[in-house]
């Protein structure tokens, strides 16, 4: 007997591979994954404007990126003793406002190199409601906001953005990505997140106009993909044990079973095989040993010193100095 529906990865033309650059962008899924990426050892760019959940603020940043835009003094307010921007997330917030400023320039500059250079750009997308400010708030009447950084209710009015206006608005992305780096492969997915603020319903209305969008937008181009991460929680897992306690957030065992259909998915063979040495490693390097400088820790060392020097002699690029320079201080003398 059948007690669940499973949804297949399928290897996609679209490939990922060590020596690929890789810039992650939207919302708070993209740094479960993100994360995932960098344990192994993988070049990636995460979120350069924190996390952002509406495809506006997304393609602004990207835009602000490509044009490697500076903000200024006139772009940011102060509220709670604090600095913030429209556009960013309040992990760029700052008491200073110098600070703050400083803090948003550098990660554009760095995006903008990275993204000129890169080979892959994820997009995941929260939700289709979008909050602009009303006259109340600070910086203009009707600027979509990224984030609300507690500010008053008042400062805000909601609105659900329409399938053809998000289409029309990715599809002017896509376009301006290409026309920056026309080497750049882009995988769009949606976020298995709930935004309950709006309410259950309002939240499958604004699913519905996201994947709608974005499937729509897949067809037009080729080098642009859709990979089904909200489908994997919502349809295959599709069971209330696989999120956190706030029943909105997938937990650790869905964003492990996402992104083990990623690698199926994204990942040639000689990749996974790649990764599954570099896991060792950091498995190896994060080992805990009952004695210090036993025979056979000492053994343990020794060999993990082999698997990484073999590693980094067959990929050079793989930034495994600091593991080798970490097992081999840990020998005795």
């Amino acid at each position: 007997m059948k007690f669940k529906l499973t949804l297949d990865a399928k290897p996609s033309k679209h490939t990922i591979a060590y020596g690929d650059k890789l810039m992650l962008i939207g919302s708070c899924f993209t740094e479960n994954i993100g994360a995932k990426f960098k344990t192994h050892l993988f070049k990636v760019s995460e979120n350069p404007y924190g996390i952002l959940f509406n495809p506006v603020s997304v393609a602004t940043a990207l835009t602000e990126i490509i044009e490697a835009r500076q903000y200024t003094i006139e772009d940011i307010f102060q509220y709670n003793e604090l600095w913030h921007s429209w556009n960013h997330h309040s992990r760029f917030s700052a008491v200073d406002q110098k600070e703050a400023l400083e803090k948003m320039n550098a990660s554009i500059v760095e995006a903008h190199h990275f993204l000129k250079s890169a080979n892959q750009l994820v997009i995941t997308l929260g939700s289709a409601w979008l909050y602009h400010l009303t006259n109340e708030a600070p910086l203009g009447v009707g600027q979509v906001v990224a984030n609300n950084h507690k500010a008053p209710a008042n400062w805000f009015f909601k609105s659900l953005m329409q399938p053809t206006v998000l289409l029309e608005n990715l599809h002017g992305l896509v376009k301006h990505l290409q026309s920056f780096n026309p080497k750049l492969q882009i995988i769009f997915t949606i976020s298995p997140v709930r935004h309950l603020r709006e309410g259950l319903v309002e939240n499958n209305r604004s699913k519905a106009v996201l994947i709608h969008a974005v499937h729509e937008l897949v067809g037009l181009y080729d080098h642009v993909d859709y990979f089904p991460a909200y489908e994997y929680v919502i349809d295959d897992l599709r069971d209330y044990r696989f999120y956190a306690e706030d029943l909105v957030h997938p937990n650790f065992a869905a964003s492990g079973y996402v992104w083990e259909k990623l690698v199926e998915t994204y990942m040639g063979s000689n990749t996974q095989s790649i990764m599954k040495q570099v896991a060792e490693l950091q498995l190896a390097i994060n080992h805990k040993p009952f004695f210090i400088g036993s025979a056979e820790h000492q053994k343990f060392l020794q060999s993990s010193i082999r698997k990484t020097e073999a590693l980094m002699a067959a990929y050079p690029d793989l930034p495994l100095q600091d593991h080798l320079a970490f097992f081999k201080g840990c020998i005795s003398k």
